[in-house]
């Protein structure tokens, strides 16, 4: 049976580790602003996959995984000497799709923004189609003259 909230703590743990020893101890030029977002574990505790965006175009983005990937073994032998774990995970090094995703929900936002502000100039200058109060009111001078004929 798997252990979910140990298989938490174990993400937690090896996402910190892998942030702090990409700050301190690799020096590889080609590693970017890499930030490391999100670390899930298998429940079986044998593979770690790690959720990373880079700051830059896509010329640092391919640097920065490439960088990564090359680093791996040493990232692997620093989270089992700080985890202490019998069976260190495998990494496995993902692109986070979030600062895609927030751009295109941004872009959304802007252009739901604009066809608001469309809507509202037109809207500015418009005048009721029929009356301005569509709806019959007893006593009016209308219901007499239907009541008559």
């Amino acid at each position: 049976m798997t252990d979910t909230a140990r298989a938490r703590k174990l993400a937690d743990r090896i996402q910190v580790v892998v942030a702090e020893t990409l700050q301190r101890r690799i020096k590889d030029p080609r590693l970017g602003y890499v930030t490391i977002t999100d670390a899930r574990v298998t429940g079986d505790l044998r593979e770690a996959t790690v959720f990373y965006t880079v700051y830059g175009d896509e010329t640092e983005r391919q640097a920065s995984a490439a960088a990564l990937e090359s680093a791996k073994g040493v990232l692997r032998s620093e989270v089992g000497r700080q985890t202490g774990v019998r069976f260190t995970p495998t990494l496995t090094f993902v692109a986070d799709a979030l600062p895609d995703n927030a751009k295109n929900i941004d872009d959304l936002l802007d252009r739901a923004r604009q066809s608001d502000a469309a809507v509202r100039t037109v809207a500015a200058g418009a005048s009721y189609a029929g009356e301005a109060d569509p709806y019959r009111v007893p006593g009016s001078e209308r219901d007499d003259a239907d009541e008559d004929e």
